[in-house]
């Protein structure tokens, strides 16, 4: 009966991982140029100066410091109400981590050129990927850790938060900053929207396998 239960998520899972490679097959074809320099040029022009700060300060919440902390303390919040397996959800992350770097590498879509992006949120990624030689864009790792770290703490606060508007308001919250992070990826102009389409994709992925993982059918002596 629970299978039944988790069939529409398995197939949201094969639904998002066709949408993937399909996306990541017309950027690898060039066919996403055209949208991505075409919102490019929108952000220019909608470019205000004033506002730098505050969305650096919105990429850090995506970034791999910020997005580790809220992972690892989740993971600790799970394990220490009992569910010691579920804990274990954390891999989805890595797996997901594992595939943003391997596309990096592997498939050749240059970040926007420096005349056009402004300074990006302080991160250690910001050093490490080009000493890694990492200089491709596909798909936003930001937005991949939004949609799954953000995600995740939404679908845990709302099964286990002790508090009832902590409940209603954790899933709306979590869409509102991922909805943000998009625009903050764009608005900076640190990634093109094919980066930040394939983000989504990829986080989604890796969240619905998580739900899947946390919701999965147990033994009674479990």
């Amino acid at each position: 009966m629970l299978l039944r239960a988790l069939l529409p998520r398995l197939v949201a899972i094969a639904v998002l991982a066709v949408g993937f490679q399909v996306l990541t097959i017309a950027v690898s074809l060039g066919s996403m140029d055209m949208a991505d320099h075409d919102v490019e040029q929108a952000m220019a022009s909608a470019w205000d100066p004033p506002l730098h700060p505050l969305f650096q300060g919105v990429a850090m919440l995506g970034g791999v410091e910020v997005t580790t902390i809220v992972l690892v303390a989740l993971v600790i919040f799970i394990w220490r109400r009992g569910f010691v397996a579920d804990a274990l959800v954390f891999v989805a992350f890595l797996v997901a981590e594992v595939f943003e770097i391997l596309y990096k590498s592997n498939l050749t879509h240059p970040r926007p050129p420096s005349s056009v992006s402004h300074a990006d949120g302080p991160s250690i990624s910001n050093l490490l990927e080009p000493a890694t030689g990492l200089h491709n864009s596909f798909p936003s790792g930001h937005m991949m850790r939004t949609v799954f770290v953000y995600g995740l703490l939404a679908f845990v606060l709302r099964r286990l938060a002790p508090w009832p508007w902590l409940r209603n308001l954790a899933v709306p919250l979590a869409i509102v900053l991922i909805v943000v992070m998009a625009f903050d990826r764009l608005y900076l102009e640190v990634h093109w929207e094919s980066d930040v389409l394939g983000g989504i994709l990829l986080g989604a992925i890796a969240l619905v396998s998580a739900t899947v993982w946390l919701d999965r059918p147990q033994g009674a002596e479990n």
